[in-house]
């Protein structure tokens, strides 16, 4: 069959045309399609971008624990004679300086020592002058040598008695008053408080009155599972955290392991030192324990905030441009508070999205 040429040219032209047009239509297209996905500069605003790491795979284990002060830095202080108590001058939690009054007590021991101290100096000023004027006999020739050495040595043990009793006062803190005054050996806090205004005290009481510690280093006493002794080692880091300061993370590491287990509840015990700045940490305040150690092999390394978990996987939003990001999946090996470790699906030195990442997965795939 033959076409005129007019119409073979009009068939060509709406062929060409079709084309032209299908063309732009796929460009118009991708450009939309561009758009929608671009994030605008708002967005770019709000995200943050982290790069993939390979570190080596760290572990926590998590255990429950309780603040106490260094034993170190703990005085208690017992009284050292009977008596009734006149004034309590501190209550718990007290912050006391070294000397500072803490009670008085009004003994009878107190005023015995007094009337000791008088009865030894009165001795000694008596010895004394015998043994001058037994001297000046000597120098007479009125008494033999002898009588002047037993006038020294009576001289001797009175001054010994004098000494004794001035070293009693020393210890008791006596001074010129009958009653005994309670003092701080150190500076720090009242901790532990045994003894109200009126309490009568016998001697031998065995009793301490008052604990006084200082608290700017402070302990904390956590218990460790059988199962979990192995991993424990000195040095380890801790984290350790307080329903008080519920937001606040105080660092410190395990300074000894008490290599004996609880009898009742067959734990064993380790010790983490902990600089107490602000004197935020009380003793007895429960404590959570975080310690970190490494199991030996290396992965990749992300933010736990930056993995999502949608459809019974984990996706993690990879980031190419402001025009191409990539839903990847990927397999979790483990996800500690801050840091999770990634076995497949990502490479170093890619760069993810890690904060308000799942505004950007929602536009993606809707």
């Amino acid at each position: 069959m033959h076409f005129p040429m007019k119409n073979t040219m009009y068939v060509v032209t709406l062929v060409a045309m079709g084309v032209w047009l299908a063309s732009c239509g796929t460009k118009k297209i991708e450009n939309e399609e561009s758009k929608a996905f671009m994030l605008s500069d708002t967005m770019m605003s709000r995200i943050k971008i982290d790069t993939v790491r390979t570190e080596p795979v760290r572990n926590e284990l998590t255990l429950v624990g309780k603040v106490v002060p260094d034993e170190n830095q703990v005085i208690k202080v017992y009284p050292l004679v009977g008596g009734n108590v006149e004034e309590v001058d501190v209550e718990l939690g007290d912050n006391v300086r070294k000397g500072q009054k803490l009670a008085t007590i009004r003994s009878g021991e107190v005023a015995d020592f007094e009337r000791q101290m008088i009865q030894a100096q009165s001795d000694l000023l008596i010895a004394r002058k015998n043994l001058s004027s037994t001297e000046d006999l000597f120098e007479s020739k009125l008494v033999p040598e002898r009588d002047v050495i037993s006038a020294r040595q009576i001289v001797d043990k009175a001054q010994a008695e004098l000494n004794r009793v001035k070293e009693v006062f020393s210890i008791y803190g006596l001074g010129k008053s009958t009653n005994y005054t309670v003092k701080s050996p150190i500076n720090g806090f009242i901790i532990d408080k045994n003894v109200n205004r009126g309490m009568q005290l016998r001697s031998d009481n065995s009793e301490s009155l008052f604990t006084v510690g200082q608290i700017a280093d402070v302990w904390v006493m956590a218990n460790v599972n059988e199962s979990d002794i192995p991993r424990i080692k000195l040095g380890m880091q801790a984290e350790v955290r307080t329903i008080s300061f519920s937001d606040e993370v105080f660092k410190g590491k395990v300074d000894k392991i008490y290599n004996v287990l609880d009898p009742d509840t067959k734990a064993m015990k380790i010790r983490i030192q902990l600089q107490n700045v602000g004197f935020k940490l009380k003793p007895e305040m429960h404590a959570t324990v975080t310690l970190n150690f490494e199991e030996g092999e290396q992965m990749q390394a992300i933010p736990s905030q930056s993995v999502i978990f949608d459809r019974s996987k984990n996706w993690v939003m990879v980031y190419h441009s402001r025009s191409k990001i990539e839903t990847r999946p990927v397999e979790v090996y483990r996800s500690l508070a801050n840091t999770t470790y990634i076995r497949e699906g990502l490479k170093p030195g890619e760069a993810i999205i890690s904060k308000n990442q799942l505004l950007v997965y929602d536009a993606l795939n809707d």
